[in-house]
């Protein structure tokens, strides 16, 4: 691969991120000046907090699931693209899913 093609695509998805960080503390800042009561203010900010530890949560569990799909495609010696090794991926994602689903369900 060459890693010269990568540097745009990584500077796109940084310029992406640092838009959507200011315009969340815009919008963060706009409802406090706005004069909204603070209990409303600490449930948003309690709820997007919630949402954030839920978005690692899933993350780590996905990540983690398709590691042992990867995991297992090494086992098994698969070297070539196949079906069966998207399905055992693809599988492994939607486990994850599930997972992730349970955990919040239990969590919340």
């Amino acid at each position: 691969m060459n890693f010269g093609d990568l540097i745009p695509i990584v500077l796109f998805i940084c310029i992406a991120y640092a838009i959507k960080v200011v315009v969340d503390a815009r919008v963060r800042g706009r409802m406090v000046g706005a004069g909204g009561s603070e209990e409303l203010v600490n449930s948003i900010m309690r709820d997007e907090e919630q949402r954030r530890r839920h978005s690692s949560l899933r993350w780590g569990i996905v990540l983690l699931s398709v590691g042992l799909g990867f995991g297992l495609i090494q086992w098994f010696g698969w070297q070539e693209v196949t079906p069966g090794m998207i399905a055992v991926l693809a599988g492994a994602t939607g486990l994850g899913n599930l997972v992730f689903f349970a955990v919040a369900r239990r969590l919340g």
